[in-house]
């Protein structure tokens, strides 16, 4: 494997490790006596410090290793967590996103962290409360002594209580061989099986001293796992220049002797007995492993592999390229009527049809990748304007295109930062108001036909109608006239006006509509649309619709005279035939009889000058009904041809801002036919 593929394997891991962390500590936040979510967080730390010491990145593994130290103090009850410790913690991580991103870039990966890591000393050492540092608070930093024997009191406990749920408790030595050259290397290995298995509680020498290749030849591990200890011994033996793998199932009695270490005589006496144990674990049957998650929440491994977002696209394009030629053997199989041929080509259609799903799955991201960043952001913008904020997420597993995943993410950024800034009150004010002192940000995501909706809800101040009409008055947005008459919804729309903003100032975190029509640009480029309901005082809910995909969709296609076009399916919502007398006449333009009330009906031939036009005075005219929010239009068009899988393909670079066309697709006899946007159909 080349260099460039283990630094990939290092990127994608390191951002993994990083955002737990992230999550983590978030987590640690709202509950900071939870010790298991600090083991959590420890073991991400250890993790990220081990492959970048293997990678050559000094910077990122001297400051997790501070982070390291720090953590394991909170670990093991010595030290409690408080607001400069968190602080701390998370300014840690952003210096490593910074170093990460750095290498992502082509660098070094070096940075200045010795302001950082000064105060990450300062925590363990317990200097950091001399000086005033922690705001006020004085940390609780007891130095306790071990408990005697191997383990201090706190990993006793651990194994006493893991042994008492039935949990199996685990002691391996490890042995490398003699001319083993990277000690530590194969060490890290098997710290890595043993970590995707369950939970090391201790080894000895110290994890550090393994690191820096501080032992001779073998070392213990005391360890927590539901594998079976064959298993388990198969999977470490398996390591390149282990020697030998000694296992022991450790019992009550078993590990209240490795807390009061034997001397002399004695010492040789429970090393017999330590080995007569060992003896009758070997012949004792084997206790049949749970189905259950490893102890302590550590991760299991998965049947996942990384694949790069450039071969998944060359995937599609390949597929895409034979779904067209599925549609001409179609076409060809019809003219020809042989059963033979037909037969084939419908199996080979199901078969299609069958990739056709996987290839689309394959490119199906949740979009928890976009929403887990948000947390922290919302958290740190929160403290920054001294405010008190919930974000509360529903529906993270919901799944997106990737093209479209990649996209999202800054538009909604904006979205959120807005809320936190100018939509949620600071505490005193919804105090006065009779809300709760903390604010509520709602983030959803759920899918909807062909769709996905993403909604951005607080309970905020909500838009201020009268503010939003005066300023629009002001910029020459509209009339006073206009303003008399426009309703709320209308209103609300405003604020995506290039420039518009009703903001008193600009604050470092947003201003309300400043960089609204570039969110509503960037949505609408991506296929999707942003609606805003909002009522003054009582909050505002942002609603972005998205195409589930941006590559293949299913289309009706249609004739207007001798050209062919195509209108995705999600938008339309029925097709009929409507007759001379259903059709009226409002203000010069033309409206159609539908259920209850009227829509306007657009003649898409006149629309796209198609040479002769469409004819709307016979009996019958053929009509797709369209509908964007809640509202309709009715298209006119010459004949259905049917219902088709289509690719979509983009114009390039030399067709742009076409007036209601998003793309064209190939067709099975090799004619062009364009795909009608109808979002931009009706206003």
């Amino acid at each position: 494997m080349e260099m460039n593929q283990y630094l990939s394997m290092f990127i994608d891991e390191s951002r993994d490790h990083l955002q737990a962390m992230n999550e983590q500590i978030l987590s640690l936040e709202s509950s900071p006596e939870d010790i298991t979510i600090v083991q959590n967080i420890f073991r991400s730390a250890h993790t990220l410090k081990g492959m970048s010491a293997t990678m050559g990145f000094e910077d990122l593994a001297s400051l997790t290793h501070e982070m390291e130290n720090v953590l394991d103090l909170v670990r093991n009850h010595k030290l409690k967590m408080d607001s400069f410790i968190f602080d701390c913690l998370f300014k840690s991580l952003d210096s490593l996103e910074s170093m990460v991103e750095d290498i992502i870039q082509g660098g070094t990966g070096q940075a200045d962290v010795t302001e950082i890591v000064a105060a990450l000393k300062s925590i363990v050492s317990g200097d950091y409360a001399k000086g005033g540092a922690a705001g006020g608070t004085t940390p609780k930093v007891e130095r306790t002594t071990a408990a005697g024997g191997e383990f201090d009191e706190f990993q006793y406990s651990i194994l006493q209580q893991s042994i008492e749920a039935g949990i199996p408790v685990l002691r391996l030595e490890v042995t490398v061989r003699q001319d083993c050259v990277l000690k530590a290397a194969r060490a890290y290995m098997v710290f890595n099986v043993l970590e995707q298995n369950g939970e090391v509680i201790k080894s000895n020498p110290s994890v550090e001293d393994i690191e820096q290749e501080r032992f001779d030849q073998s070392f213990v591990v005391y360890y927590i796992s539901q594998i079976d200890s064959d298993e388990l011994h198969k999977q470490v033996a398996s390591v390149s220049e282990i020697d030998k793998v000694d296992v022991i199932v450790l019992d009550q009695a078993k590990l209240a002797e490795l807390m009061s270490p034997p001397s002399g005589s004695n010492a040789a006496a429970a090393q017999a007995q330590a080995e007569t144990a060992a003896a009758s674990t070997k012949e004792a049957p084997k206790q049949e492993a749970k189905k259950a998650p490893a102890a302590g929440g550590a991760p299991v491994a998965g049947r996942t592999i990384r694949v790069d977002i450039e071969r998944l696209d060359t995937l599609m394009n390949l597929f895409s390229e034979l779904l067209i030629d599925r549609v001409r053997l179609e076409q060809l199989a019809s003219e020809i009527r042989r059963s033979e041929l037909t037969e084939t080509v419908e199996h080979m259609s199901r078969v299609s049809s069958d990739l056709q799903n996987i290839v689309l799955k394959l490119r199906m991201v949740p979009i928890d990748t976009v929403f887990n960043r948000f947390p922290r952001m919302i958290r740190d913008a929160a403290k920054t304007l001294d405010k008190k904020v919930d974000l509360i997420i529903t529906g993270a597993d919901t799944e997106l295109d990737r093209t479209v995943i990649d996209e999202i993410g800054d538009p909604l950024v904006h979205l959120l930062r807005n809320a936190v800034d100018h939509g949620v009150e600071p505490s005193a004010e919804r105090v006065a108001l009779g809300k709760p002192e903390t604010g509520t940000i709602h983030l959803r995501a759920y899918h909807s036909g062909n769709h996905v909706f993403i909604e951005i809800e607080e309970d905020g101040r909500g838009i201020n109608r009268d503010k939003v009409l005066k300023k629009a008055m002001e910029n020459n947005v509209l009339t006073k006239e206009q303003a008399a008459h426009i309703t709320d919804d209308e209103v609300n729309q405003l604020i995506f006006a290039s420039g518009f903003s009703t903001a008193d100032k600009i604050s470092d975190i947003s201003g309300r509509g400043v960089g609204l029509d570039v969110v509503k640009t960037k949505i609408q480029s991506l296929g999707g649309q942003v609606q805003l309901d909002s009522e003054w005082g009582k909050g505002s809910k942002f609603s972005v619709q998205l195409p589930l995909t941006l590559s293949i969709i299913s289309a009706m296609l249609i004739r207007l005279n001798n050209e062919k076009y195509a209108i995705p399916l999600s938008s339309i919502v029925e097709t009929m035939a409507v007759r001379q007398e259903q059709i009226r006449s409002v203000h010069g333009n033309r409206m159609v009889e539908y259920r209850t009330g009227v829509i306007p009906l657009v003649s898409l031939a006149d629309l796209f000058d198609v040479p002769g036009g469409t004819n709307i005075s016979g009996n019958e005219t053929q009509v797709v009904v369209i509908r964007k929010g809640d509202k309709m239009a009715a298209l006119v068009v010459d004949e259905f041809i049917g219902q088709q899988e289509i690719v979509l393909k983009t114009l390039g670079k030399y067709l742009t801002k076409l007036f209601a066309i998003s793309g064209a697709t190939i067709l099975g006899d090799g004619q062009v036919a364009l795909i009608i946007d109808t979002n931009a159909l009706i206003k």
